[in-house]
């Protein structure tokens, strides 16, 4: 079976203010074409669908028309929620999808129906696994979306640790593969010693949540969302990375999709399928506003942050100037005798919730939050989220 692996749409989200749906309703676009050019039959959707919990009207509908657009006629697509998704609301439209071969895993035991009517089908499906068929050719694969405190809190034992619990979600989705079946592991973790972005909201902070390399399943592959560089580590455990530049430190970076084929000798024919689309990020650097508006007219269809070389700050016309040689600039930083300050498109709306936090403590005390309370912080807030 042809599979394709891709995570991290984040349908919705801005970068400093600006809209990026048309560039998101371009590279989905391309990941359909994609799967017709590479003849793919199952695709693997590892989180954040959508940038929030509420996601505009906009959004949603980009979402269904382009994940049936990928679908097409006969080939399965699985999706499952990351932590920016709103895991009841993404699957909410279940019955409505499956006709059309898209089965969504929300994490709430809803069980996908078995199906007859399209190439790629469901032989089975549980809580936390599915089997797709193909012409008698299955793939078994084990599905976990997002743990996030909701469902940990599912397992009430005070001595148990977040290991303990993620290993018994892993142990439930691989139980139902009594026959061998090729298999696949569907998540949206945290690995440790995975690369973070600035992109990624920042839940996992010291290592508290990284999931270890051992507790994965042994199977052929593991398809991983949550890490916006693409990556991988032994035995084939993959972050396909978002399919933008959501983040300036992810400049320069190429995104990409995973195309496999998957039969009962492993995987076999990988290879990480460049994506095209959107606007490329782009950090320049300058001495003085001259310099700065030359430099800038090199680059367009870009979003650009400039760091600008001066002895003297920046004044308001000078930086209107700067925006107008190129209206992709989104950040301006100027260095001035050692000291640096940031003028940017952004308001506090843009920030999130983690960042007004830690601009909130450090005003008050004058220094970082410790990360044991950031973390709680985070804990809260998704808790308040799920209510």
């Amino acid at each position: 079976m042809r599979i394709l692996h891709t995570s991290d749409w984040h349908i919705g989200k801005r970068l400093l203010g600006r809209e990026r749906l048309d560039e998101q309703s371009e590279v989905l676009d391309e990941l359909a074409a994609l799967c017709d050019r590479e003849k793919v039959d199952l695709v693997l959707v590892a989180g954040d669908v959508f940038d929030t919990y509420l996601p505009s009207a906009e959004a949603e509908d980009l979402f269904y028309e382009k994940i049936k657009k990928i679908a097409g006629d006969e080939r399965a697509v699985l999706v499952i929620s990351g932590n920016h998704d709103d895991s009841v609301r993404l699957s909410a439209a279940t019955a409505l999808c499956e006709p059309q071969g898209i089965y969504i895993y929300g994490g709430y035991g809803y069980i996908p129906k078995r199906s007859e009517a399209r190439r790629v089908r469901v032989a089975d499906a549980g809580p936390n696994h599915i089997v797709f068929e193909k012409d008698g050719e299955k793939v078994y694969c084990n599905v976990l979306p997002y743990p996030n405190e909701a469902r940990l809190k599912e397992y009430k034992d005070p001595n148990e640790t977040f290991y303990d619990k993620i290993g018994r979600l892993i142990a439930a989705g691989q139980a139902a593969n009594t026959e061998g079946l090729p298999s696949v592991f569907v998540s949206h973790l945290f690995v440790a010693g995975g690369r973070v972005s600035d992109g990624e909201r920042e839940i996992d902070l010291g290592g508290a949540r990284a999931v270890p390399l051992s507790l994965l399943p042994p199977c052929d592959y593991v398809a991983l969302g949550h890490l916006h560089r693409k990556q991988h580590f032994k035995n084939n455990v993959y972050y396909s990375g978002s399919v933008l530049q959501y983040a300036f430190d992810e400049a320069g970076l190429e995104k990409s999709a995973v195309v496999f084929d998957l039969n009962e000798d492993g995987v076999h024919d990988l290879k990480e399928v460049r994506l095209r689309s959107g606007r490329q990020l782009v950090r320049l650097q300058a001495r003085g506003v001259a310099e700065s508006e030359e430099l800038l007219k090199r680059y367009e269809n870009c979003y650009i942050e400039l760091t600008v070389y001066l002895n003297e700050p920046l004044s308001s016309r000078q930086v209107r100037s700067l925006k107008e040689a190129n209206d992709g600039l989104l950040n301006i930083i100027p260095e001035i005798a050692g000291e640096t300050y940031a003028v940017s498109n952004a308001s506090r709306k843009q920030l999130s919730p983690l960042e007004l936090f830690t601009e909130f403590y450090r005003s008050r005390f004058g220094e970082d939050a410790p990360d044991a309370l950031k973390e709680l912080f985070m804990s809260v807030t998704e808790e308040a989220h799920e209510a």
